[in-house]
């Protein structure tokens, strides 16, 4: 053990309390064994430290912090040396605010665009997701506190995330969901990872050795610390003897009774916990002078400038008719919508940030040069039609040049702890553009949001520019593009489908009862709709510019392509320039091409200058299930060089020699695999594709509730009053709704599993309390509820000898 003189200070009981959070989030310190405390807190693109009582969900007040763009946005940028800045930045503010651990980046892989969570996660394609993610964790661990990509494996739907079942073959999982992970901890070194909620193939998350010591740590050299997320520790033997460290929050010694009786049912062993601890301690050791000493401040004008210079390379332009844009100085302009007024810049939930100031897009339009006439309203953000509001903005639209008609997906919309139901706009702020349209079709749609929507106005948009959540600079980055002192140069790190309906999964996401099953294997975003040829309306990697270029002169071998990038416009600008690898001749079911290395450029008008793209190891493989490992399939590639997935303006081809394994897969029984037609898989091919039996869907509703069941199935209570209870719970949430504001605590409780009550609970009930509870649920009200309250009485006396031990 590398820290073996403090474990030989430390009791049993310290070293197991070191396993769970002292409280919602720091560890415990042990002064005379020389153990500081280590504080965690939620990020990812800003710092969330709260203020007096810790919650998990961002709804009690934190300290003043940068916002920045989320992740959907940031990863438009494509550009590394942004993602690095953005994380050096935030991580200054977490040293400052004394925080060790700073929880984030997300970099799930948006499976569907209804992912509640998609805004803060990077992009459908691992790759680009990975690298962006490495380049923030080496800015954020510049500051000598760590980062903590999340969440560790297969998160890719909100509903029922803490009991759900992903069920994934295993080539999806390595080319899909896990090579981000793996591209993040190669190149990033993270010091932590989080690991999720859901079950991944069986077995929850943080209680899987495969994911946690044999892919993570033995494969990729991973040498910080696992943390579960918050409440997602099911049973903390299984997650110590796992690879997990740590489990938070913490459950005021319920945790350390269990790792106790477990020790003495030789369950696990003293060396294992001491293992865990040693490599815990690696990172409260090696983060604490960071946060123990040094500055206390930042400069919050220098970081705002930070977050202008990202939210300006976050924003994609998707369509600029006639050249409308950029607008030259003096135009008059008409200002139209809610957004204009208060500015959708972040998402809901535990990534929500406080502040530091906060731009209005109505006050940078004027501060631009622009000549404002008027703003109207437009709509109410909570999707309620006012026709008084729409005859406003139409009157306004008519005496302007050029509308800027601000739209976008109001808060309850996206948030954690719930999945979109549709992918529309609301449907008062649709008939509002087609109203204004009609008085002046020179409209410039502002679009805010984190997720892809469907756009059944596009033709009658003049030009539309996408700024993502930007953050609390994003508005005065949107004025510098509309008025050009900004070249808009971002593209779109996911596909915008035409309508949900042309989605892969689109008739099993979210899964809905025990499982999420990811029927539709390696045929996400791009790999399916161009594989599958169907249509959409923008696709992954597109996005305009004031400027244009010209690619030419491609060389290519299997190490690199090098071509020639010229600017062939009037403005200096940024291209970024895309390398995507086809094998069409394949054995194996492929997409058509997968991005395999990108590269942004900057140009002066005329400019050219030759530019290279590397080929790593992760551009010609693929997993093969039945050897077990990454191979090659030999033969000739192709090497397509593009403005997008489906602009491909230069092709080479090169001759690969594989490893000579063979092709797992038999095309007769995997049609719709080999076609991409996997919208709607059949049982039997989907059982072939996993190599085992298809898992129960369905709740049994007739068996009692148990200790990982939701509390959503209370409906199903035999205890009328936990029927009353999961009717309650119902009728708030539909409140919230109404009033356009997610209720988080109502969210994440529909989704907790029972065991959630003594792991959430910061010791109030324990692991017996629950199964009290559960007895009253199950019929015996009476019985359960005495249980309960005797358990509550003895709990505390146990908590305070604890107390005394530590």
């Amino acid at each position: 053990m590398k820290h073996q003189d403090i474990l030989d200070k430390l009791t049993l009981e310290q070293k197991i309390a070191l396993l769970s959070g002292r409280d919602v989030w720091s560890t415990y310190p042990f002064p005379k064994a020389g153990v500081p405390s280590m504080f965690l807190s939620d990020g990812p693109h800003g710092v969330r430290k709260q203020l007096g009582e810790g919650d998990h969900l961002g709804i009690n007040a934190s300290q003043p912090a940068t916002c920045f763009p989320t992740a959907a946005g940031i990863a438009n940028s494509w550009d590394e040396e942004l993602a690095t800045l953005c994380g050096r930045t935030i991580g200054e503010e977490a040293a400052c605010q004394q925080v060790n651990v700073l929880l984030g980046p997300g970099l799930n892989t948006k499976r569907s665009p209804l992912g509640g969570r998609d805004f803060e996660y990077y992009s459908e394609d691992p790759y680009l997701g990975g690298k962006m993610a490495a380049a923030f964790i080496r800015g954020v661990q510049e500051n000598g506190i760590s980062a903590c990509p999340k969440h560790f494996a297969a998160n890719s739907q909100e509903l029922l995330r803490m009991t759900s079942d992903s069920v994934v073959d295993e080539r999806t999982l390595r080319e899909l969901y896990l090579t981000n992970f793996e591209i993040a901890v190669k190149e990033g070194h993270p010091k932590s990872i989080m690991s999720s909620y859901n079950k991944v193939n069986g077995t929850y998350a943080n209680e899987n050795a495969h994911l946690l010591t044999e892919i993570l740590r033995d494969e990729w050299g991973f040498d910080g610390f696992v943390v579960t997320d918050w409440g997602g520790c099911n049973s903390q033997t299984a997650g110590i003897k796992a690879g997990s460290n740590l489990e938070m929050p913490g459950t005021i010694g319920d945790s350390d009774r269990e790792l106790m009786a477990s020790l003495k049912a030789g369950k696990i062993t003293e060396g294992e916990i001491d293992l865990r601890v040693d490599q815990l301690l690696d990172v409260i050791l090696a983060t604490h002078e960071a946060t123990a000493g040094g500055k206390r401040n930042f400069d919050q004008e220098a970081h705002h400038a930070v977050a202008r210079q990202a939210a300006a390379q976050t924003a994609v332009l998707l369509k600029n008719e006639g050249d409308l844009l950029p607008l030259a100085p003096s135009t008059r302009v008409a200002v139209i919508g809610d957004m204009a007024l208060e500015p959708r810049y972040q998402g809901a939930g535990s990534s929500l940030v406080n502040p530091t100031k906060l731009d209005k897009p109505l006050d940078c339009l004027k501060e631009s040069g622009l000549d404002v006439v008027g703003h109207a309203q437009g709509y109410l953000r909570n999707g309620k039609e006012d026709a008084g509001l729409q005859q406003a903005a139409v009157q306004l639209a008519g005496q302007a040049d050029v509308v800027l008609l601000y739209l976008g997906l109001p808060e309850i919309f996206e948030s954690e702890g719930m999945d979109r139901t549709h992918m529309r706009l609301p449907a008062n702020q649709n008939r509002l553009l087609e109203a204004v349209a009609a008085a002046n079709p020179k409209v410039v749609v502002v679009l805010s949001g984190g997720s892809p929507v469907e756009l059944p106005w596009y033709d009658k948009a003049a030009a539309i520019v996408h700024g993502y959540l930007g953050g609390q600079a994003g508005a005065g980055a949107m004025a510098d593009i509309l008025t050009g002192k900004v070249n808009p140069s971002g593209k779109l790190a996911e596909t915008y489908p035409l309508v949900y309906d042309d989605t892969p999964n689109r008739d099993f996401f979210p899964g809905r009862e025990l499982t999420a099953q990811y029927r539709e294997s390696i045929f996400v975003g791009y790999r399916y709709y161009l594989t599958a040829q169907k249509a959409v309306r923008f696709p992954f990697g597109f996005g305009l510019s004031y400027t244009t270029f010209a690619y030419s002169d491609l060389k290519a071998d299997k190490e690199k392509v090098t071509f020639t990038l010229t600017n062939t416009g009037k403005r200096a600008g940024a291209e970024i320039a895309q390398l995507y690898v086809s094998r069409p001749d394949s054995q194996l079911f492929t997409p058509l091409r997968e991005l395999k290395g990108f590269a942004k450029v900057f140009l002066q008008p005329g400019e050219s200058r030759t530019v290279t793209i590397s080929l790593d190891d992760k551009a010609f493989r693929y997993f093969n299930v039945k050897t077990n490992r990454w191979e090659i399939e030999g033969g000739t590639y192709r090497l397509e060089v593009g403005a997008s997935a489906a602009d491909i303006l230069l092709t080479a081809q090169v001759e690969v020699e594989g490893t000579g394994a063979p092709i797992p897969y038999n095309r007769e029984k995997l049609s719709c695999y080999y076609s991409a037609q996997v919208q709607a898989v059949p049982d039997d091919q989907f059982t072939t594709l996993l190599g085992r039996p298809i898992p129960q869907d369905k709740w049994d509703r007739s068996r009692p509730l148990g200790y990982n069941d939701s509390l959503s199935q209370m409906i199903y209570a035999k205890g009328f009053v936990a029927r009353f209870a999961a009717g309650r719970l119902a009728a708030i949430q539909r409140k919230s709704e109404e009033k356009d504001q997610p209720n988080l605590n109502v969210l994440f409780i529909h989704s907790m599993p029972f065991r959630g009550l003594a792991k959430m609970s910061n010791g109030l009930v324990t692991t017996e309390m629950t199964a009290s509870i559960l007895e009253a649920c199950n019929g015996h009200f009476f019985r359960g509820m005495g249980k309960t309250i005797a358990g509550f009485f003895a709990n505390g006396k146990v908590k305070k000898e604890r107390s005394k031990k530590l």
